[in-house]
């Protein structure tokens, strides 16, 4: 379907979030899917990109049902807006693959085919959360380079902080990010998540070029821990739990980030819709 220049909708960029951490088990998934739900309560359109090619889990996580994913879109069988599917408060979720080895070996071309196939995706979207892979592959790098805001989410522990690390250090060294978010999850004392952040930023300060910003905390909370037992999301089903107020701060937090509308000369999602926003006349003021 093309796109006509002249449609309003078209033209509205969309605030671009990656969601990575480095190591695995640090909650990043949960982290995307409650934000992308809280984002959506709030009245905003939210897709979130289950980009963990090969080990995809975030329709478990949501108790969706999905007869499609980013495998069948590859293999050609159909696009990829037949695969999205519907989850609370009308948050749309684009499911990964699991237990396809392919998937998790992609190369660089056909990840840059991925995501310029959101290029074709139409209808209002204000938010495109991406819930990478852990570690520190080519598929975590091109989606987190493709996006316009980096949240790394860490642990209070020693092997969390030197994988955000080195997963700063990659994408900052060999692909010119700049800017990181951290979030750190399943905190169990006040403070505690700002000395994480501290620390890692003193580091990060030290030897790399970048600048950390400290997006907040998630406290370790029972409610959390159930809800993922039932395949729900907290926010949805304990909305006023201690984790899912924290989330609601974080939301309001990214809810203040400016649109990034300049493409920045390597494959990122609807660059159509970012050059159009920044062809836009600049309006003088009365």
């Amino acid at each position: 379907m093309q796109t006509h220049p002249q449609h309003p909708q078209a033209q509205s960029p969309v605030k671009v979030i990656a969601v990575t951490g480095g190591k695995g088990g640090v909650g990043k998934s949960c982290i995307a899917a409650n934000l992308g739900i809280t984002l959506a309560s709030m009245g905003r359109a939210v897709m979130l990109l289950d980009a963990d090619l090969g080990l995809a889990n975030l329709d478990v996580v949501l108790g969706l049902r999905c007869r499609r994913t980013l495998a069948d879109v590859l293999d050609g069988t159909c696009d990829l807006a037949d695969i999205v599917v519907t989850g609370p408060q009308g948050m749309r979720l684009v499911p990964g693959a699991s237990g396809i080895g392919r998937m998790s070996s992609l190369g660089d071309r056909e990840i840059a085919g991925l995501i310029t196939a959101f290029n074709d995706l139409t209808g209002q979207l204000d938010y495109l959360i991406v819930d990478t892979a852990a570690g520190i592959s080519s598929s975590v790098t091109r989606f987190s380079c493709a996006a316009q805001r980096v949240v790394v989410v860490v642990l209070g522990e020693p092997a969390s902080m030197t994988d955000a690390y080195a997963l700063i250090k990659v994408l900052s060294r060999e692909h010119g990010v700049r800017r990181f978010e951290v979030l750190a999850n399943q905190v169990r004392r006040t403070g505690e998540g700002r000395d994480c952040f501290d620390g890692l930023a003193r580091v990060c300060e030290t030897f790399l070029d970048v600048t950390l910003d400290y997006l907040g905390s998630i406290p370790a909370d029972p409610f959390l821990r159930q809800a993922v037992a039932a395949r729900r999301a907290v926010v949805d089903l304990y909305p006023n739990s201690p984790s899912s107020r924290a989330l609601r701060n974080v939301a309001g937090r990214v809810e203040n980030w400016a649109t990034n509308a300049v493409a920045r000369g390597h494959v990122e999602f609807f660059l159509q819709r970012l050059v159009a926003a920044a062809r836009q006349p600049v309006r003088q003021p009365s």
